[in-house]
């Protein structure tokens, strides 16, 4: 046939009313084996079969099947994405500080208020004011910021509570399309939590709540919210917080990763190597493992999902695909996964920090390690 071969599909080339396949000047049609074509010469062709067409202009109809099919893909994808870009907002780099302790925790938070402050000057005059009002929220006295970047879509680690003298920790992992433009509604997740925790709290307790925007989280219409990519990137981040958190509370502080959507992926990579004694996953599409056993972490799992959660209609599955490996794997609230299930109430994707709600109840049992009082439980003990 020649490398000019160009394959149009069956029913394009017969139509539906079985219409003739008819060639231009200078070329001619091969038939597939089959039902013949009246008045064709040569064999005729099958229902469902393909012409194949060569010569100059098929060279020119493939080009153009390739450039539609090409705006296809353009539309369906980058141009919901291009619509929601934003131009790149100046900031400064972020400040360059030793891992802090509980000593010098007051400076740290100071020294990144500080570029905050900075980071809104540079944004307001680049004329992006609700980044500049973010930016000088974050900057305001009462915040305590274990860290910021304000450049691109921007990072924050903000702490809510005595972290210097918490024994009781739980560290925010959020999911997709979170970022310094939309960090009000995480914050407030934070602040939620925080504030259940601290109702809840026996005597002599002490919690804190700390809510890490450390990585570049996917957004939602966009292929990287279907891979383990970003999370695969945001893993060495989380174990590395983890970290100086216990060099600020010490040891003996009990450490809780509350992680929603995506951030359980994120969790799901870093937990063979993460220093906490509790892992849930909200609302989550999977980890990228097959089961808890998988996971390769000594830290109990926790798993939940609202009655009107739109994850429980992801497909639990992983496929190569071109290389790359799409999906997540088992969902971690199929008993197959091994986790320990607990209710979360009726509501959707974004309402587990929701006040009075079944799930943020258990969520704070969970991280005050009261979890004998968790209702529902499943799973292994």
């Amino acid at each position: 046939m020649g490398a000019d071969t160009a394959v149009i599909a069956g029913e394009r080339a017969r139509g539906a009313a079985g219409e003739r396949v008819r060639a231009a000047p200078g070329e001619r049609v091969q038939d597939t084996p089959g039902e013949r074509i009246p008045g064709e010469a040569g064999q005729g062709r099958a229902p469902g079969a393909v012409a194949r067409w060569t010569g100059g202009p098929a060279r020119r109809s493939r080009r153009r099947l390739r450039a539609l099919l090409a705006a296809l893909v353009i539309a369906a994808v980058v141009v919901p994405l291009s619509a929601a870009a934003r131009p790149r907002i100046p900031a400064p780099a972020p400040a360059v500080l030793a891992a802090p302790t509980s000593a010098t925790l007051a400076s740290a938070y100071a020294a990144n208020r500080a570029n905050a402050a900075q980071a809104s000057r540079m944004a307001a005059a680049h004329g992006d004011a609700d980044r500049a009002a973010t930016d000088r929220g974050l900057a305001s006295p009462a915040r305590r910021l274990l860290s910021f970047d304000g450049r691109g879509p921007g990072r924050a680690t903000e702490v809510f509570g005595d972290l210097a003298h918490a024994d009781r920790v739980a560290v925010l992992v959020p999911g997709s399309d979170t970022s310094l433009d939309t960090y009000g509604r995480f914050r407030a997740d934070a602040l939620g939590l925080f504030r259940e925790l601290t109702r809840r709290a026996p005597a002599g307790t002490h919690p804190a709540v700390v809510a890490w925007l450390g990585y570049t989280t996917p957004e939602t219409v966009s292929t990287t919210v279907l891979t383990t990519g970003r999370a695969e990137q945001a893993a060495p981040g989380l174990r590395r917080l983890i970290g100086e958190l216990r060099g600020v509370t010490g040891p003996g502080a009990s450490v809780t990763a509350v992680c929603h959507s995506y951030g359980s992926v994120v969790c799901g990579r870093a937990a063979a190597g993460l220093d906490v004694s509790d892992i849930v996953l909200l609302g989550s599409p999977g980890t990228g493992a097959g089961s808890v056993a998988a996971l390769h972490t000594r830290a109990r799992v926790w798993a939940a999902r609202g009655a009107d959660d739109w994850v429980a209609h992801v497909p639990h599955v992983r496929a190569d695909l071109f290389g790359t490996t799409l999906g997540f794997g088992t969902d971690p609230v199929d008993p197959a996964f091994g986790a320990r299930i607990f209710p979360a109430g009726d509501g959707g994707h974004s309402a587990y920090f929701t006040a009075g709600s079944p799930s943020l109840a258990n969520l704070a049992r969970i991280a005050l390690g009261t979890t004998q009082a968790v209702r529902g439980e499943g799973g292994p003990r």
